[in-house]
């Protein structure tokens, strides 16, 4: 089976999914109050899981090397992302937040699972941290108009952060972590996806569908979502040599993520437009099943 149809199964499993909680949500099973308990789970407990389980890994040259260089190229990936959604978006705060910030925790990570094992998540775990750096700073001040302050403290304490600095110290110090609390940090991260899903389907619950269909902005910033940034990343990635493929196309599916949800948390927050929000993260995830795996096809005929 090759790679583009691996990814397509996965992203066809995640929509099942997403229908789930539409349905679960649509028939009442699942309140308003019940889906922020589902976005603290993700938050708190399932994604940390996820970061600290792609951590461990044998700690050589090579895999340091690896991730020296997977963060600079996550830097460089959300750079040209928030470069795009400034020039595209400029007077459209939810457009520009929404461009900017991908989904990588939440949807790429079981795209990179799939196609690429476990341990690819090693790659990513930059990447993670600098979307949600970004959107705690850039996308807050887009949002409200007024710069962002960045506090050490929120930084440390966020649990995305926390699992980071658990994940290095097990990478850096080589030291196994005991069987008990393996089986626990993989059971939590099997919850990402099925969660993450569930989320999905419920902000989609919560659409006018007929007239989302309709908006043409949510086309365009899917374009530059879906398409724009995750070809100019792959001209990037291009330069690297075939030797690194396995980080080159996680940093890629990374980058080629439907808008992430918390534009929508964000907005809700910050008393922006909340269903305008949603409706990015809905029209872009939808959109994602055709452009993923053709992005995913094109980077295997130039690499």
């Amino acid at each position: 089976m090759t790679l583009a149809l691996i990814l397509l199964k996965q992203i066809i499993i995640m929509f099942v999914l997403v229908v789930g909680g539409y349905l679960l949500f649509h028939f009442g099973k699942i309140s308003q109050e019940g889906s922020k308990s589902i976005a603290n789970i993700l938050i708190y407990c399932s994604l940390p899981c996820v970061i600290i389980k792609g951590f461990l890994v044998e700690r050589t040259p090579e895999s340091l090397k690896h991730l020296l260089l997977s963060t600079v190229l996550a830097g460089i990936a959300i750079l040209i992302s928030i470069l795009v959604s400034y020039l595209v978006f400029k007077k459209d705060a939810i457009a520009g937040f929404a461009t900017a910030f991908a989904n990588p925790g939440f949807f790429g990570i079981p795209l990179i699972i799939a196609s690429l094992g476990n341990e690819a998540v090693f790659f990513i775990a930059a990447f993670i941290f600098f979307t949600n750096m970004g959107q705690w700073t850039y996308g807050v001040s887009i949002l409200t108009g007024q710069k962002a302050a960045l506090k050490l403290k929120n930084i440390i304490t966020a649990p995305f952060m926390i699992a980071i600095l658990i994940g290095l110290f097990f990478y850096g110090t080589g030291i196994s972590m005991p069987n008990l609390m393996y089986q626990c940090i993989d059971f939590g991260s099997n919850l990402n996806t099925p969660l993450a899903m569930f989320t999905i389907g419920i902000y989609l619950a919560q659409t006018d569908i007929k007239k989302m269909f309709s908006k043409k902005i949510l086309y365009g910033v899917s374009a530059a979502r879906l398409l724009l940034i995750p070809l100019l990343t792959l001209g990037i990635l291009t330069l690297l040599p075939a030797s690194m493929n396995d980080m080159k196309l996680a940093i890629l599916i990374a980058s080629a993520c439907p808008v992430g949800s918390n534009v929508a948390v964000y907005a809700q927050l910050h008393n922006s437009d909340y269903s305008y929000a949603v409706e990015t993260v809905v029209i872009s995830t939808l959109l994602s099943l055709i452009t993923i795996p053709l992005l995913v096809t094109i980077s295997q005929f130039m690499w």
